[in-house]
């Protein structure tokens, strides 16, 4: 093998790998943000039990 295919080989290599931790890093950003979104909506759902506690409490059922 020639000096030149294994240096280019190598270089597509080191730039699929920063492609591809770019990309985990971008998803794992997704993932953190959607989270505190679920977060924050869970506050809100305690928040307005706290205020209204007959709210959703019973759930009628008719077979």
């Amino acid at each position: 093998m020639d000096i030149a295919s294994l240096s280019m080989n190598l270089s597509t290599m080191e730039t699929q790998s920063k492609v591809s931790l770019a990309m985990l890093d971008k998803t794992m950003d997704m993932g953190e943000t959607m989270a505190q979104g679920m977060v924050e909506m869970i506050d809100a759902a305690a928040m307005e039990r706290s205020v209204y506690p007959e709210r959703g409490g019973n759930v009628d059922v008719l077979l």
